[in-house]
């Protein structure tokens, strides 16, 4: 008789797509949407089939997302801005 190996620390979990609505204030057919788009990685399991989502992909998600925040707040900052506040106040033209 063998024993079964013990899930490591390091093992993939995965989340039902209501989990990652709920998380993310989505609906679930937008987290199925973002699987099929690739921003989600995700698999369907199981008779019938349903969808889990990798819980570390969920992760990157929201990393990304945040960069992708910031960096907009930063370039509708630099709308506003003069180029000396955006750039600096040294000017290369001597100015």
């Amino acid at each position: 008789m063998s024993a079964m190996p013990e899930a490591s620390a390091s093992s993939q979990r995965f989340l039902a797509p209501a989990q990652v609505a709920e998380l993310l204030s989505l609906e679930v057919v937008d987290v199925i949407a973002l699987v099929k788009e690739g921003q989600l990685r995700g698999m369907q399991v199981g008779s019938p089939a349903r969808w889990r989502i990798d819980e570390s992909s969920l992760g990157e998600y929201i990393a990304a997302q945040s960069e992708l925040s910031r960096r907009m707040a930063l370039w509708q900052q630099s709308e506003v801005a003069s180029f000396p506040e955006v750039w600096g106040s040294v000017s290369r033209f001597g100015n």
